[in-house]
């Protein structure tokens, strides 16, 4: 029965025309501070769900206060149970569990953990007891994991042996869906792809210095390395039009547009903003 709970979140989480999933996450503010792209929260939200993406990731706080009036949409909320710091940057300390993620209505959980560092074992712990849970409840669990700990050097972190390391990693701990690092390239990202029998989804973090080259990430990681999905947030929540934005990646997510079309649609829906 179990089983089935998840196979119905799954679901819900993951497009059926093209077996994708797209994920926008607004949970950077205990990370990262207080963002102008999140203030106010509730508005950046709206646009984001009027965007159309499958999932939208949150702290339960933030949930309880701004997700009610989305409530039954055809958004899945993911609950966010951990994040670092920046006083311990290298560290997900853990604040919510899979018992929080069901009260709330969430279609999955999400845990982060900064890899190959000096906290991992403490951080797979904890991933382990969440899994464990998850797998009672029927709960997908998605992880955050990165190879971005002390261990490794800045140079090192979009290698394709180490980003491989963590998505396995994942897999092997019973995580369901693994948000990680873009290698940077179509081959690479495919041998990440090939390591992990779970969904592998890519951020957008710092990966590209402007938007034709998210775009193109995105096609790239979608259509020629078979990335499983997207979880994006700032560069997405930091655009001028949100929702245009989400639009546009959806139809390349979703839809095999091309980074052409989707830029093309992308201005149209800008122009048509305007004109209201």
């Amino acid at each position: 029965m179990a089983m089935l709970g998840k196979a119905i979140r799954m679901g819900r989480l993951v497009n059926s025309k093209s077996d994708k999933m797209m994920a926008i996450t607004v949970d950077h503010s205990l990370s990262r501070g207080i963002l102008t792209g999140l203030i106010p929260i509730q508005d950046t939200i709206d646009k984001i769900v009027a965007g159309g993406p499958d999932a939208i990731t949150m702290t339960k706080g933030i949930a309880e206060l701004c997700w009610p009036k989305h409530a039954g949409s055809d958004v899945s909320l993911l609950l966010k149970c951990s994040n670092y710091a920046p006083c311990h940057k290298t560290y997900d300390v853990v604040f919510g569990d899979a018992e929080e993620g069901v009260r709330m209505g969430a279609d999955g959980v999400s845990i982060g953990a900064i890899m190959l560092g000096e906290h991992q074992a403490q951080q797979v712990r904890e991933i382990g007891n969440l899994s464990k849970q998850c797998m009672s409840l029927g709960m997908p669990l998605i992880g955050h994991m990165y190879p971005k700990g002390e261990f490794v050097k800045k140079e090192d972190m979009t290698k394709w042996e180490n980003i491989a390391y963590c998505v396995r990693a994942g897999a092997e701990l019973g995580v369901d869906i693994i948000k990680t690092t873009y290698t940077g390239d179509v081959e690479s990202m495919a041998k990440v792809v090939a390591a992990c029998p779970s969904r592998v989804a890519i951020q957008g973090g710092d990966a590209c210095k402007t938007l034709e080259d998210y775009i193109n990430m995105t096609y790239d990681a979608i259509n020629k390395a078979n990335v499983g999905g997207v979880v994006f947030g700032r560069f997405v929540w930091s655009y001028p039009d949100i929702t245009a934005l989400v639009k546009s990646l959806r139809s390349i997510i979703h839809d095999k547009a091309t980074p052409q079309q989707a830029l093309e649609m992308l201005h149209d829906l800008e122009s048509d903003n305007k004109k209201k």
